[in-house]
């Protein structure tokens, strides 16, 4: 970033239907948004022009039809979405957005409840190329595995660039595959991202958690599985962090979906995606 200048804009007030209950999507309720914008504004202190700064104005206009638009559960989504509205403004460099929910239902006695998200334009960060798998075997995996890239898609600082088809593999257990247990599928995803690798495996494990992961059994069933297959280039080899996956090169549920998307995927330290499948007997 290139300056400590600042436009706020605080206490806009937008009727709106986000909430979990029932009564907050028919009834609605008052949500107030703060923003504060870091922009550089020598241009309009140099030319004394609307046109070299961010217009207040067409500002809130914009934030009003994002909050009232599309309801959802959590406020959570609703700050993400204005910080991503502003950051479209390819003059602002970092977005600092509070939602306050002033009626919300807690049913005690409170002052104010809002969540602020902090987010740096992604154009100003460094990305880095990322493959993530994604299995599961419990439920309605297909259906799983659709949410699930849905949310990967949603993930602030993870911008996917493509998922493969959903694959069917027999269960792969400690013992080898089991054809008696539920089977699973598979699918890989692939993107950029501006998250630090452990940063970006905490978010895995947490939508895993969403989704009813219970790490139970090693290699048990699951509703979800989501694995960080490759970082860039990056070779990490520390507790609870290992990329390249370390059996990547192993499963082609994995190699093949890969290939889909990537024709000329490399996996870092062992070569050719094409290469690997034919090795395991799978010629793309």
């Amino acid at each position: 970033m290139t300056t400590g200048d600042r436009i706020l804009l605080t206490g806009l007030t937008v009727r709106a239907f986000h909430g979990v209950h029932a009564e907050e999507r028919e009834q609605g309720q008052d949500f107030v948004v703060d923003v504060e914008l870091v922009v550089p504004l020598g241009v309009a202190v140099a030319t004394d022009d609307v046109l070299g700064t961010v217009h207040y104005g067409e500002l809130a206009r914009g934030i009003v039809a994002a909050v009232e638009r599309d309801p959802v559960d959590l406020i959570e989504t609703v700050a993400d979405r204005v910080a991503r509205l502003v950051l479209a403004d390819e003059r602002v460099e970092r977005a600092i957005v509070t939602v306050h929910k002033p009626q919300a239902p807690i049913g005690l006695p409170f002052g104010d409840v809002a969540v602020r998200v902090d987010r740096t334009a992604e154009r100003l960060l460094r990305r880095s190329h990322v493959v993530i798998a994604l299995g599961g075997n419990l439920g309605d995996p297909a259906a799983t595995l659709d949410a699930a890239v849905a949310a990967l898609g949603r993930l602030p600082g993870l911008t996917l660039t493509a998922a493969s088809r959903p694959i069917e593999t027999v269960a792969l257990t400690v013992a080898g595959p089991d054809p008696d247990k539920p089977r699973y599928v598979n699918r890989v995803a692939v993107g950029e991202t501006t998250l630090e690798p452990r940063a970006l495996l905490g978010d895995l494990l947490g939508i895993e958690r969403v989704f009813g992961r219970q790490r139970l059994e090693h290699w048990g069933d699951r509703t979800l599985d989501l694995d960080l297959v490759a970082y860039g280039d990056l070779r990490i080899d520390e507790p609870g962090l290992t990329v390249p996956h370390p059996r990547a090169h192993e499963r082609d549920f994995v190699l093949a979906p890969w290939l889909e998307v990537e024709p000329e995927a490399v996996l870092p330290g062992r070569g050719p995606v094409r290469d690997l499948l034919a090795a395991l007997g799978r010629p793309a």
